[in-house]
């Protein structure tokens, strides 16, 4: 008993400290138990993916969702947001943008916090869903949390080379290709898989096939943490400590716990070109995305009344599974 108790106070201890690092919410504290398990409206939890000190544009998110959990149905939803939704007459946003610029430029008035707090503000004006909570992490933290356990397994449906956008117009030879079928991938390659944008087939070089790619991504990490059993908590902590200098959260080291089998949600709801959004250009020539049916630059009620929709059927049937298709 005495040897029990000793490691429950060590791995306490290991993870007050890395609740320490990463978050803004005491460790011994948590805002997700009550709304999750005995609430009636739906969690909202913001997921932002940017590249870091080291990358071009490094605090433009290159990955925006919504983890929206129906506390009724037990089920979670994932709402990827396009990085390229128009943003008009904000104030988080002065002088317009992509929605993706919203972290950047809170980063740039008071750090990650504030950025992330920035983007939850402008998320919810676009998506009319409240932002709850929040959650960033940098490419170098996917890399490291991806070697942390060993590597991934992903499915990969459709198989497609990748390449910079310079290979791409000027005919040079692919960087690489991800086969169709099962691929092992360690924490580089499970970046560029996510990532990539710049690739042989159409259909996967958009901002949608993206979204789809990170969520195998993000699933296959997961299921690689949690799915060992009693052996799952040293590879938890192996996470924890490849990820605390990357990952930023207002959610303690509990709430983490609580919504780590969430993060495989049980379906998605695309935000797709043609169906709530259409393609236009800026004065200067930007492509960016708006909603359609718009009575004006600040109006996304069309968007608004989309998601409701959605995701009201999504608790209508909550066996629904998550597919690969938009």
């Amino acid at each position: 008993m005495g040897v029990l108790v000793l490691a429950t106070v060590l791995v306490w201890v290991r993870l007050a400290a890395f609740n320490d690092r990463v978050s803004t919410a005491p460790s011994a504290s948590t805002s997700l138990w009550g709304p999750m398990t005995s609430g009636s409206e739906r969690v909202n939890v913001l997921i932002l993916g940017y590249g870091g000190p080291e990358h071009e544009g490094p605090f433009l998110t290159d990955s925006i969702n919504v983890l929206s959990i129906d506390p009724a149905s037990d089920k979670s939803v994932i709402i990827p947001i396009p990085r390229d939704i128009w943003i008009e007459g904000h104030p988080d946003v002065p002088g317009n943008g992509k929605i993706n610029q919203a972290f950047s430029l809170g980063h740039g008035d008071g750090g990650i916090v504030t950025g992330a707090e920035t983007a939850a503000r402008v998320v919810t004006t676009v998506t009319g869903l409240p932002i709850h909570h929040w959650l960033t992490i940098d490419f170098d933290g996917l890399v490291a949390a991806v070697d942390a356990v060993g590597g991934i397994t992903v499915e990969n449906t459709t198989s497609f080379s990748y390449g910079s956008p310079q290979d791409v117009s000027s005919g040079s030879a692919w960087d690489g290709t991800f086969a169709a079928g099962p691929i092992d991938l360690d924490g580089p390659a499970a970046l560029m898989y996510a990532r990539t944008r710049f690739t042989s087939d159409a259909a996967e070089s958009t901002d949608f096939a993206r979204s789809i790619r990170q969520q195998r991504v993000l699933k296959a990490l997961v299921d690689e943490v949690a799915g060992s059993g009693i052996g799952s908590l040293p590879r938890a902590l192996r996470v924890m400590g490849a990820v605390d200098d990357h990952l930023r959260t207002d959610l303690s080291v509990i709430d983490l716990g609580l919504l780590a089998d969430r993060l495989t949600a049980d379906g998605r709801i695309e935000l797709s070109e043609g169906l709530v959004l259409e393609a236009t250009t800026t004065t200067d020539g930007q492509y960016v995305l708006v909603p359609i049916g718009r009575t004006g630059p600040t109006d996304y009620e069309p968007i608004h009344r989309y998601l409701a929709g959605a995701l009201a059927e999504q608790e209508l049937t909550p066996n629904a599974t998550p597919g690969d298709e938009p």
